[in-house]
């Protein structure tokens, strides 16, 4: 017990004896800057939480409202699917496993080569005109496709046993891209 307690003041004598700041220092500049720039002291933060919350709300902006477009002029005037899945919204539609998200670098590694997607419409349907909570009356347009992708999966790893395993793979995957056509009523801007 002596030797541990001499030990221990002998350790903080050299270290506050020495000029150097390390431990106390960064912790008193972390509070100053925080009071200058008025928030709390820096916390370090995975950068695989803040890309997943960077993913959240691109895919929340991007694809997860449904747009309401104005009226079509015209009695028979032609309805068709406009925009067809994009390639990023393709990939971001596979499920977890097949692309190997969280994995952690140079233990479990999953990468996709060799991508092709085949987008296929699969139904282009307008219904009747209903009426809709907080939009009025307007029609909804399905339009819904079948996305095939394939690719080359390799999944690799260099510990405890490096290894590397090659497989030719493909995943169907279903998008929906319904929109609200309004019946009646003066343009939206």
């Amino acid at each position: 017990m002596k030797r541990m307690s001499l030990l221990a003041l002998l350790g903080l004598l050299a270290v506050s004896t020495t000029g150097c700041e390390i431990v106390g220092g960064a912790i008193a500049n972390s509070f100053a800057l925080a009071g200058f720039f008025i928030t709390t002291p820096p916390i370090p933060v995975s950068p695989y939480y803040s890309q997943m919350i960077e993913d959240t709300y691109h895919n929340e902006e991007r694809y997860g409202k449904v747009p309401i477009l104005d009226p079509v002029e015209g009695d028979n005037a032609p309805l068709y699917c406009l925009d067809p899945p994009t390639p990023d919204e393709v990939i971001r539609a596979l499920p977890e496993g097949v692309t190997g998200a969280g994995g952690f670098a140079f233990i479990a590694e999953t990468n996709l080569n060799n991508v092709r997607m085949v987008i296929e419409p699969m139904v282009d349907r307008v219904d009747e005109c209903r009426f809709y909570p907080l939009v009025g009356p307007a029609r909804l347009h399905h339009c819904h496709y079948k996305c095939i992708v394939y690719f080359d999966k390799v999944r690799r790893s260099d510990w405890p046993i490096p290894f590397t395993f090659e497989d030719q793979s493909q995943e169907v995957v279903y998008i929906d891209h319904d929109h609200l056509i309004r019946c009646a009523g003066p343009a939206t801007n």
